[in-house]
């Protein structure tokens, strides 16, 4: 049976949500609708294992994915986009937005039997933002300069300005709470990978290059799981993903091959399911090498790759061509693309740019990590050859791709590389701050491609504090028309996601954000 989440109408339905929004008490976890089949362990395969499950070190959807079932955060952001308490209960702002107060959960312990409570937020959120210890993603805390336990369970943020998108940056899985007691003797270089969290299943296992086993959290807060075990298995070869899935060693797969999609829907013991995301697949350039330095050289890469190619005859039609650096069901997107697909106009200006006879680059891209990127990549290698570009490409397993990745500018052996970005927090400032603003190149941040536009910086840094949502969303479009004129990427196109799972497992949430969350799953019995 086929499931279908259709693209283009759930993203309008993303883009209508108002995400800074106070909202009521929702439950986190149901129970199972339906009789349980007598089997205690869920298997869901995933292309690409996690980097870290530190909060401080995750960086990427798979470490999310499997970090949120046991480290949660203070705020949830449901499949329609809405914000819901989850560690946090309420919220509520100063008249000047500058102080931000929570009522932290009671009751609630952490998997080695600590008390949550506002110090131990505190003492999360204090190590996230702290310059020493380095976390990539401490940008989405904003102008936060102080954090204050108030009482035993209420937490005040103190910021040095207004920060607009505060909430919905809250609720990414990075700000996870763990339990202090898992990095009381760490220093700043040192991390774990223990995930000591509060969430409704538990780490028990992590073999590294095969697999992550967890085991229902009996103590959790909210309704358990009704499967006691949760394993997850990295299977980078797509082909094996799915064999894995209708042999029954898994019980469901993310990221299935388009060209796979019906003869699975045809298994009437297998379930396809068809959801949108918030993720744009992107080629960045080092703009601060040869020939990437060069905004001529990065427009030719542009108009020399067929988009459209690639969503039609790759995808099969689930994705669509990127028309700005984030997607349209994000806050502050404006259309100002595509690049059109003309060799000949990519000819003129690699001439024009003093490179009449092509150029030789490496393309260094991932292998399982998103949807059929290896075939991508392959593809935009033989567009590139044919307006004469000699493209190399290199791979390499998810981890270390993105340390290579991740090299300070005076290190960086890369001239591109593949990667995507989903903006999980449905503002701008997390698809446009984080990849392209010239304070976030690496290793602080995440701008791999070293991209520096002093008046883009301006317009992303005086759209973080503005508190008008127009205001923002005009600031926004005019960085955005500026970044594509840049052209720090070759643009490719927005993914959706195709995941399946056994037809007898029910409950599973195919989330737009990219997890596969499984504390609502349960086995049906025919």
């Amino acid at each position: 049976m086929r499931t279908t989440m259709h693209m283009h109408g759930r993203l309008a339905t993303l883009a209508l949500v108002l995400v800074f929004v106070f909202v009521g008490m929702a439950a986190f976890a149901g129970g199972a609708q339906e009789a349980a089949v007598e089997r205690d362990t869920i298997t869901i395969a995933i292309g690409a294992e996690p980097e870290a499950l530190d909060p401080v070190n995750m960086t990427s959807a798979p470490a999310a994915t499997v970090g949120e079932h046991a480290i949660q955060r203070l705020i949830y952001m449901e499949e329609d986009g809405s914000l819901t308490p989850m560690l946090a209960t309420e919220w509520e702002s100063s008249a000047d937005g500058t102080e931000w107060t929570f009522q932290i959960r009671q009751g609630v312990q952490f998997h080695d039997g600590e008390p949550l409570n506002a110090e131990a937020v505190k003492a999360n959120l204090d190590r996230f933002v702290d310059p020493e210890v380095g976390a990539a993603y401490a940008f989405l805390l904003g102008s936060v300069e102080e954090i204050e336990a108030v009482s035993e369970y209420e937490l005040r943020l103190h910021l040095a300005e207004p920060f607009a998108p505060i909430l919905s940056h809250l609720s990414h899985s990075f700000i996870g709470i763990i339990s202090p007691a898992s990095f009381a003797d760490l220093g700043p270089d040192d991390t774990t990978d223990a995930a000591v969290g509060t969430g409704p299943y538990e780490l028990v296992e992590w073999s590294r290059g095969d697999s992550i086993t967890m085991v229902r959290n009996e103590d959790y807060w909210g309704p358990a799981p009704e499967i006691p075990h949760l394993v997850f298995r990295f299977i980078p070869e797509d082909s094996a993903r799915m064999v894995a899935l209708e042999t029954g060693e898994a019980d469901a797969v993310m990221r299935v091959p388009p060209q796979d999609a019906d003869r699975l829907d045809a298994d009437p013991e297998i379930d396809v399911v068809y959801q949108t995301s918030v993720r744009t697949i992107y080629i960045g350039f080092n703009s601060q090498s040869e020939p990437f330095d060069d905004p001529l050289v990065r427009k030719a890469f542009n108009y020399a790759v067929d988009k459209d190619a690639i969503v039609d005859a790759i995808l099969d039609g689930n994705a669509f061509v990127a028309d700005a650096p984030v997607v349209p069901a994000v806050f502050g997107h404006t259309s100002v693309g595509p690049y059109e697909y003309d060799p000949d106009r990519a000819r003129e200006l690699l001439a024009e740019a003093g490179y009449p006879d092509g150029l030789s680059a490496t393309l260094h891209h991932p292998t399982g990590r998103y949807l059929l990127d290896s075939t991508i990549a392959e593809a935009v290698q033989g567009m590139l050859t044919e307006v004469g570009l000699d493209i190399t490409l290199e791979t390499r397993e998810w981890g270390a791709y993105l340390d290579f990745t991740g090299q300070p500018v005076d290190q960086a052996e890369y001239q591109m590389f593949m990667l995507g970005w989903g903006t999980v927090t449905l503002d701008s400032d997390y698809g446009l701050y984080a990849l392209l603003h010239t304070r976030q190149w690496n290793p602080a941040g995440n701008n791999r491609g070293f991209y520096s536009n002093e008046r883009v910086d301006d317009i992303l840094d005086r759209a973080r504090v503005e508190t008008d949502p127009s205001v923002r969303e005009e600031l926004y479009a005019e960085a955005i028309e500026l970044i594509w004129d840049d052209a720090p990427w070759l643009y490719l196109h927005n993914e959706g996601q195709i995941n399946a799972q056994r037809a007898d497992v029910g409950g599973l949430i195919h989330h737009p954000l990219e997890n596969v969350s499984a504390w609502e799953a349960f086995f049906i019995d025919d």
